[in-house]
């Protein structure tokens, strides 16, 4: 027989929304009646009654949000972690949580001052596996999970919060019975929800809509198949059931005016400790910075990059200069979930002129070249600025310098030589940069610009359509169906903008219905259709969630290098490499391709036609006998394209840019039809209206 599950709760005798901690506050100061909210509190306590034995702790005046008993402290066996709060507005509930776990004889542990931790609202306990999830991003602190590994023996997986609105773990993250998970993806960063991912089955995940969210559906108290919560969708409900859940409704609107529900106005003290080995992929680096910190705004992009990238800090040091000509200096702990973030975090902190802390000299790593022109798949990416590496305990300069290269390093007589190098460079004997280690980058006061965004968010701003296209897209499907049907040629001429608008998945549709007989394009659409399907972004923007990646301009310099170690587009679909996308459409459907080669490209891939005459050549034969030229938003493939093109070929021109549809509209040919909207759109509606032919073209 299992013991009876006990739940802390603390009545709302003094419970009002007497300031603003979260979001949920703004507005609501003094406008929640405690009369109501004591009628829904009792309602709550009625019901887990039937399911669990209820503790209480004596409500305190002055301190309203003690109701919300979640954030007293993290339970595990006999073993407590008291909650250290980030708003001095709750500290004071602090003594009287510890003063109640004591006197039921748990061992209390409490964390550092200046540590934030807020309990079990930002650490729940999986109810499948032996491992801690834990939050941090608005009121805990990554560095404390370390401290719960450590003490409660067990376990921990840190997710990173992004929605301010769901500033805890336990307003958008529930842990259920037989290993299933409620929770809000959207909350989470990349890392996190790909972390959850990979530890939660995908039949187990049950993930919400906003609606959902935002009614704290995940904010739910779970005992055996029994789910208490302030309110579910009928949709959610029935999901729920499906899986063998009770669902029990019990209003609490009125403290959602303060951010809460059901599970934070609830803390389980009966958690069964298991045996596991404790655990803590938690990295910790110091770096050090120096220079005109704060008139250069490079402190600023030092911390927003930390925590934009799923990392946290502390200032362990800062030294003003006494005048305004004197440099500065800080140094900074950074922490980051795990060896893999720590390495992109410190990856960009190196590019900002970040160096580490350390008293010793760590050398860089390096890694040697197996294959001409393949680098190993962690190399350091170069960035303009001068950039030296350790080598054998000594600082040597890179030469060449340059962005998106590789650093090559070669042994002499003399001593180590380290040139920055493009990946088709690469030959088989140097070594190149692997990870962050060892490297430094300098920069002088007049290379440190402020800048508003990112250098590398060349996806910041968004395309929408200037005008209605259906009528055009119905001539254009029935011409396309006309001349699958007998046989004739379409070819198509693509840019990269088709992955960037998410038209990829209809050039896709479009290639395997036999619509595409050519493409013609240039290294770039190939390379970020390649990172879309190897990486899931294009231009390092996650393209399901429409958010940059950190680290993610790197992604298409490693899409290049997973090809060139394939040795070609084909041998990387054969080799089962490459298993979605345009490209891999193109090589499983036979559709030849020619990708023209530029002075800006990246790489490039082995496919790349890098000669420029010959591409022409190959662009002319392959689109020899076509009866419609296709130019998806390629303004220079497309007007050379357009210039061998002779008369009597039809030509639909599709770019968001007006001028580049006047061009080729205007090369004086009755065959040319120009559209000016977004190319991802055109492409969607280009499919619909091919599933709609029916009748002699249908089918």
């Amino acid at each position: 027989m299992t013991n009876p599950v006990r739940i802390l709760m603390c009545a709302p005798h003094h419970y009002d929304v007497d300031y603003v901690i979260n979001p949920w506050m703004e507005g609501n100061i003094h406008r929640s009646s405690r009369e109501q909210a004591e009628i829904q509190w009792e309602k709550l306590y009625q019901v887990l009654k039937n399911y669990a034995q209820i503790d209480l702790v004596e409500p305190q005046p002055g301190w309203p949000d003690m109701v919300f008993t979640a954030n007293a402290g993290l339970i595990l066996g006999d073993t407590v972690v008291l909650s250290r709060f980030f708003h001095p507005e709750r500290q004071g509930e602090e003594p009287y949580f510890q003063q109640w776990f004591e006197s039921q004889g748990y061992k209390v542990h409490t964390l550092p001052k200046s540590l934030p931790f807020e309990g079990a609202g930002d650490a729940l306990l999986d109810r499948g596996g032996q491992w801690l999830w834990a939050g941090y991003g608005f009121r805990s602190e990554l560095d404390s999970h370390a401290y719960l590994a450590q003490w409660l023996d067990v376990e921990v997986l840190s997710l990173r919060l992004v929605d301010r609105r769901f500033y805890h773990l336990d307003t958008c993250f529930c842990p259920l019975v037989d290993g299933y998970l409620l929770y809000y993806p959207a909350a989470f960063d990349t890392y996190s929800n790909r972390l959850i991912e990979l530890r939660v089955p995908a039949e187990k995940r049950i993930a919400i809509e906003e609606a959902d969210a935002v009614n704290f559906a995940c904010n739910s108290v779970n005992i055996d198949r029994v789910i208490v919560v302030n309110k579910a969708s009928d949709r959610l409900k029935q999901t729920l059931q499906e899986r063998g859940f009770t669902v029990v409704e019990t209003p609490l609107t009125e403290f959602l005016k303060a951010g809460g529900a059901a599970k934070c106005l609830t803390l389980r003290v009966t958690e069964t400790h298991h045996e596991s080995p404790q655990a803590s992929k938690i990295q910790s680096r110091t770096i050090h910075l120096e220079g005109h910190l704060l008139d250069s705004g490079l402190v600023n992009r030092v911390l927003d990059t930390i925590v934009a990238g799923g990392g946290s800090f502390q200032v362990v040091n800062f030294s003003l200069g006494a005048q305004r000509l004197d440099t500065s200096a800080a140094e900074v702990k950074v922490s980051a979930p795990d060896l893999v973030v720590m390495a992109d975090i410190m990856g960009q902190l190196i590019d900002l002129g970040a160096v580490s802390a350390s008293e010793q000299t760590i050398d860089a790593t390096l890694a040697p070249v197996t294959q001409a022109g393949v680098a190993a798949d962690d190399f350091y990416a170069t960035t303009i600025y001068p950039t030296e590496i350790a080598v054998a305990g000594e600082w040597i300069k890179v030469q060449g310098q340059r962005m998106d290269g590789a650093i090559a390093v070669t042994q002499t007589d003399t001593g180590a030589i380290a040139k920055c190098k493009l990946l088709r460079d690469l030959q088989v004997g140097e070594s190149v940069v692997v990870g962050s280690e060892g490297i430094r980058t300098k920069r002088n006061t007049t290379t440190i610009k402020k800048v508003a965004t990112e250098e590398f968010s060349f996806m910041g701003a968004g395309v929408s359509s200037e005008r209605r296209v259906e009528l055009v897209v119905e001539q254009i499907a029935w011409d396309l169906r006309q001349i699958r049907d007998r046989g004739g040629k379409v070819a198509v001429v693509a840019g990269p903008v088709v992955i960037h608008t998410g038209g990829s998945k209809h050039l896709n549709q479009l290639i395997r219905e036999g619509y595409v007989h050519a493409l013609l394009g240039g290294n770039a659409i190939a390379v970020h259709d390649i990172e879309q399907s190897l990486m899931g972004t294009s231009l390092g923007v996650d393209m399901q969630r429409g958010i940059s990646v950190h680290g993610g301009h790197r992604h298409h310099l490693k899409a290049i290098n997973t090809i060139r170690r394939c040795g070609s587009i084909a041998n990387a679909v054969e080799q089962g490499v490459l298993q979605s996308g345009v490209m891999y459409e193109c090589v499983k459907h036979n559709v030849p391709f020619s990708l023209a080669g530029s002075i800006r490209d990246d790489g490039p891939l082995p496919d790349t036609q890098m000669d420029l005459v010959a591409a022409q050549a190959d662009y002319a034969r392959l689109i020899e006998g076509s009866d419609l030229i296709l130019m998806l938003s390629s303004m220079l493939h497309s007007i050379g394209v357009g210039n061998m093109t002779p008369a009597g070929v039809k030509m639909v021109c599709i770019d968001i840019n007006p001028a580049v549809v006047t061009k080729l509209s205007d090369r004086g040919s009755i065959e040319s039809i120009g559209v000016v909207t977004d190319v991802g759109l055109f492409l969607s509606l280009l499919v619909q209206q091919l599933n709609k032919l029916t009748g002699q073209y249908g089918g």
